[in-house]
This record gives C-alpha cells, structure tokens and sequence, in this order.
C-alpha cells in the first residue's frame, strides 16, 4: 500500500489523517455514485440493479427458485474459484484424498475391487474375454486424446489406428488381442505427454511385471495424476489473462449474485453500519452556531468509515455474526492473518512485561530477547484453538523466560533474579490471559493504531512506517502482515466499491438531520490551498 511520509504516533493523529484524506476527497463524497469518484465502477453498477438491496420494497421479497438457486451457487462457486486463482499464486489441484475410515473410501474401495476382479476374471476364462478390457482401452484411448493440443493431427491420428476400438473388437471375436502389445504402446505414449515429475512412474510402468491387470490398474493411477498436472498447467497459463480480467470478472458474479439474491449484501450493510458509529466517535464535534448542534459529531467521511471496517476484520469475532458477503472468497486467508496477529501481540505483551520487570539486563542483549521472542512463539503456537489452554501455556512461557534470564545472567556473572522478583514476573505473564489485561489491551491498541497509519498513508513511496512504541519487538511480523492485509484490502476496494458507496451514500445520508443540506461533513482543511 502506498506509504505516507507523515507519520501519526497517536489515534487522534491517525483519525487527522483519515480525515485530511476525506477532504482532498470531498467532491467525491457529495456524488457518492459518480462514476469518476471510482476508477473500477462500471454502468451497471451505477444503474438501479446495484443498489437494490437498499431500495425499500412495499411487497415482500419474492421467494427463490430452486433454478435461481442454482445458478447463484454456479456463480459463487466461479467465483471463488477465480479469485484464488488469481490471489493465491501457490494455487493448485491435489487428487482427492479421502479419509481412511469413512464410508465414501469403503464403497469406493468395494466398487473398484469388483471391477478389477471382474477384469481378471474374464482374462483368465478360456478363451479369453475382453469386454471389460475393451471398455478400459476406449477410455484410455479418450484420455490420451484430451492430452494433444488442437495441432498435433500426425499423433491423433496414431493413437486412433492403434487403439481402433472397432478392429479391437474383430481380434477379440478371433481371440487375437494384443493387450501386452496395447498396453506397452499406451506406456510409451504417456511419456511423451507427461510432465517431467512423472517420469520416474512411466519408468516403473514399462519395469512392470507381466500381470496385465496391475499393469492397467497403474496405468489408470498414472494417467489420473497426468490428469491434474494438466489442470495445473492451465491454471498457470491462464492466471497471467485471469489477472488481467479478474476485477470486472469477480465483480460481474458477484452482481449476478445479487440481483437473484436481493438479500445477498446484509452482512456487509451490518459492517458498515457498525464501522460508521466506530468512525462518528474519532471525529470532531460538528461547527453549529446554535444549541441544538452542541456536542454532537460530524459525520465521518466515506475513507474514514470504509479504513476503520477494514481494521475490523482483523478482530472479527464469528461467533458474532458472519464475515461480510464481500469478504467471503477471503475468508481462509483472513483466518489466517487473525490467527498470525493473535500470536504477534500475545508474545510482544509478554516481551514487554519482561522488559518492564526486569530492564537493563535483558533490555541491552538483543540475542536473548530475539530468543525470548522465538521461544514464546513457539510455545503460543495455536493459542487461538480450543484444544490449547493459554494459561497454562503462559505457565510454560514464564517458567521458561526466568530460567533463560537467569541462565544469561550466570554467564555474565551477574546475580540471580530474586525469588520474589520472579514470581512477580510468572504471575504478570499469566496475567495475559485475561481479555481485560492492561499490558494486553494497551498492545492491541497500538496495533489497531499502527494499522489506521498503514490504512491513511497516502504517499507511493516505499519507505516502511514505524510502528508505535512497544511494538518494536514484533516489527518485521508485524509489517509483514500488514503488507499482506492491505493487498488483499486494495484488491477487494478494486472489486466491490460501487457496491460499497451504494451502501454507504444511503447510510450516511439518513443520517442527515431532516431538512438539511445532504452533505457529508470533511472536517477542518488540512492546507491553506485547501481552505480556499
């Protein structure tokens, strides 16, 4: 995200900045669907079909079809799928592994066993039968065909004298069928289609023993997974074109999406809805001459409202509602960095109440704080999973702490921590369990502070901000992560704006008092040029 060179060491600087960027924004905010206020807003968004959802309706809502239904899981389903494609560069199909035990692996297991009994069976009847031979050629035959690229006419050509399904059928009337022969073949047209990883099985394969039925078994394994390297390849090919499209694309669902779906943006009104009271309480008293007006907030500008949402999905708390609709193809990777930003201030708040306790002989050795920091991480590790009780793993955390303090103060010939000195120290650390710790809640509010900087920064060079105070310990995680949540914050801005200033321009203007100028107030100008 673009950074600032102004750089904000409090929330009240923060909120400033958040509203500078409202005013320079502030043409903006009177036309809130104009399509020059959002470079990624199409005519289709500005139209009536965007905001639906927000118009009163004096009817009930029509119920769905079971058609309507379907087609707005396809388009979920589409959409989701693309999206990964393009945000997650390490994107890729696996075969499908089902669980040891369960039902579906034991049916599927049956019905395979059978078929392949069934084969042999009929290999070993005198003469021979090939019914089931026949049918597992002409699919082989098809799969090798899926392979060639539209061009390759010679090869095509090939596979299809070769595996002629109809004289294939007259040699086995005759009980004249090369299946060594047929198979062999078929070995060694996988190789020239195979990707390289997938050599060393078409070297066992042609090593195989002459049990022809095995031989097929593993050929069809092989082909399966020759089967989903090709799906990756595509995938790869086509992400670079994806990426060029995938905006409109995604945005273009998600509209389809909606308009069967009236109800399909709730949650998202709810987010907003909430983040503008949160916005309200950051903004200065409104400027009115009379009574009536004292003491009451201006109206936070459109930047303000959507940053101060997005800082909220970090502490999304489902158990409370559901993430919004607009989040739904992140929700996985937001998961994620909820879990990764848990951790991050659970060891700063313990680094912190070490540093505070005991000073000097731990403030002035860097490597043991850095192993301090390591080790607490470590020990932390799923502090967000119900199997994981975090205060007995902060127990694990301070007895540790005080036996490395005391293990490097011995090799400085330094004295001890004192007993009581220690247990101080064991009983703050366990402390942190607690929502309503004070080291705990003073760390969370910093980072909150440090991601509303991240969020007004607006300058495009590079140079990383500074984290508040006592956040240095967790510097580099920290800036990682908020690298990552502002890509996947920008990209979603790029998709769903017009959706959001839908919302938005009929939340804050029936905010407005009745029979007032519909404006929403900006906050003092930030520049004498901004003044005039």
């Amino acid at each position: 995200m673009p950074l600032n060179d102004e750089r904000p060491t409090s929330t009240s600087t923060v909120a400033s900045e958040d509203q500078n960027s409202d005013t320079e924004s502030s043409e903006r905010c009177d036309s809130l669907t104009s399509c020059s206020d959002v470079d990624c807003s199409r005519q289709s968004f500005t139209s009536n079909s965007s905001s639906k959802h927000n118009s009163p309706s004096c009817s009930p809502p029509k119920p769905l079809t079971l058609d309507e239904v379907m087609a707005s899981a396809r388009d979920l389903s589409n959409l989701s799928l693309a999206h990964e494609i393009v945000v997650n560069h390490k994107f890729h199909l696996e075969p499908p592994e089902l669980p040891q035990h369960s039902l579906e692996k034991r049916v599927k297991d049956i019905v395979h066993k059978a078929f392949w009994d069934c084969l042999e069976a009929e290999l070993n009847e005198d003469p021979p039968e090939y019914d089931y031979a026949i049918k597992l050629l002409e699919e082989i035959r098809d799969t090798l065909l899926s392979f060639l690229n539209p061009g390759a006419n010679r090869l095509r050509t090939q596979i299809m004298e070769v595996l002629d399904m109809d004289l294939i059928h007259q040699q086995a009337d005759n009980n004249a069928v090369d299946i060594q022969g047929l198979a062999s073949y078929i070995i060694n047209t996988m190789g020239k289609f195979c990707a390289p990883v997938r050599d060393d099985d078409i070297k066992k394969l042609k090593e195989g023993s002459g049990d022809i039925v095995k031989l097929l078994k593993e050929i069809f394994r092989v082909l399966d997974l020759m089967k989903m390297d090709m799906v990756n390849f595509t995938i790869q090919s086509f992400r670079p074109e994806l990426q060029r499209q995938s905006v409109e694309y995604e945005r273009a669902k998600f509209q389809s999406i909606l308009e069967r779906t009236p109800g399909a943006l709730d949650h998202t009104t709810e987010w907003i809805k909430a983040s503008i009271e949160e916005a309200t309480q950051l903004m200065p008293p409104a400027d009115k001459s009379g009574d009536s007006g004292q003491g009451k907030k201006s109206l936070p500008g459109p930047i303000l409202v959507l940053n101060t949402a997005f800082i909220k999905l970090l502490t999304w708390d489902e158990t409370k509602g559901p993430l919004p609709e607009t989040f739904m193809t992140d929700e996985v990777r937001l998961q994620e960095m909820q879990k990764s930003l848990q951790l991050y201030q659970a060891v700063a708040s313990v680094l912190l109440i070490v540093c505070s306790s005991i000073g000097g002989p731990v403030s002035g050795l860097p490597a043991l704080v850095e192993r301090l920091k390591k080790m607490t991480a470590v020990l932390l590790e799923g502090m967000h999973g119900t199997e994981l009780n975090l205060t007995e793993s902060l127990r694990n955390v301070s007895d540790l702490i005080c036996c490395e303090i005391n293990k490097s103060l011995g090799e400085r010939n330094f004295p001890l921590l004192p007993a009581e000195l220690q247990a101080t120290l064991k009983s703050l650390i366990c402390d942190v369990a607690q929502e309503n710790n004070p080291m705990r809640t003073l760390v969370e509010a910093r980072v909150q502070q440090y991601f509303r900087v991240v969020f007004a920064s607006t300058s495009s060079h590079r140079a990383p901000l500074p984290v508040p105070p006592g956040l240095g310990l967790i510097q580099p995680e920290l800036m990682a992560l908020g690298a990552s949540f502002s890509n996947l914050v920008n990209y979603n801005k790029k998709v769903y704006t017009p959706f959001y200033i839908s919302i938005l321009k009929t939340l804050l203007f029936d905010m407005q008092e009745p029979g007032a100028n519909p404006q929403i107030t900006q906050g003092p100008p930030t520049s004498t040029l901004e003044s005039k």
